[in-house]
């Protein structure tokens, strides 16, 4: 669910890529990536909504109907500001699935918008999650020292 780093100079399939890697780069890569990476995760919101997920009774339903846009259109702007929290930590720090963080909270903030049609005010604290969950997922990323300084650290030490 990565999309490929272009910034990574051995390509996507090194034996050496590690996930956690600070992804350095033009502001117009990040941007690019920011918007791919929403697109991925509404285009699956939107596709998962075509089709009910568990027993009538309790199970997350299908597109509710009814007008789809804004709801679209609020997960778009939602997952950008995910995406974009999550791809400017990661430039600075090693941040784990990046990608695979920012596409599924946007994906599944889409489905279940579209499944049940919340208000506005139900909506705005659903995106409000969203972005405190990246936020939490990037504070976690600053707060704990990256695999390869605690190897340097313990190779040191020894």
């Amino acid at each position: 669910m990565e999309l490929i780093d272009p910034s990574s100079p051995d390509g996507p399939s090194s034996p050496d890529d590690h996930e956690e890697t600070v992804r350095p780069g033009p502001w117009w890569r990040h941007a690019l990536w920011v918007a791919g990476i929403t697109v991925l995760g509404v285009g699956a919101g939107w596709a998962g909504a075509f089709f009910r997920i568990g027993p009538e009774e309790y199970g997350l339903p299908s597109a509710a109907p009814g007008e789809i846009w804004p709801y679209l259109l609020a997960w778009t702007a939602s997952g950008l500001a995910v995406a974009a929290v999550l791809r400017a930590v990661a430039a600075r720090v090693p941040v784990y699935a990046v990608g695979r963080i920012a596409a599924v909270l946007t994906a599944l903030g889409t489905r279940v918008s579209l499944g049940w049609r919340p208000e506005a005010p139900v909506l705005a604290a659903m995106a409000a999650a969203a972005l405190t969950v990246a936020a939490i997922w990037c504070a976690m990323a600053l707060r704990s020292p990256s695999r390869g300084d605690r190897e340097r650290r313990v190779a040191s030490s020894a």
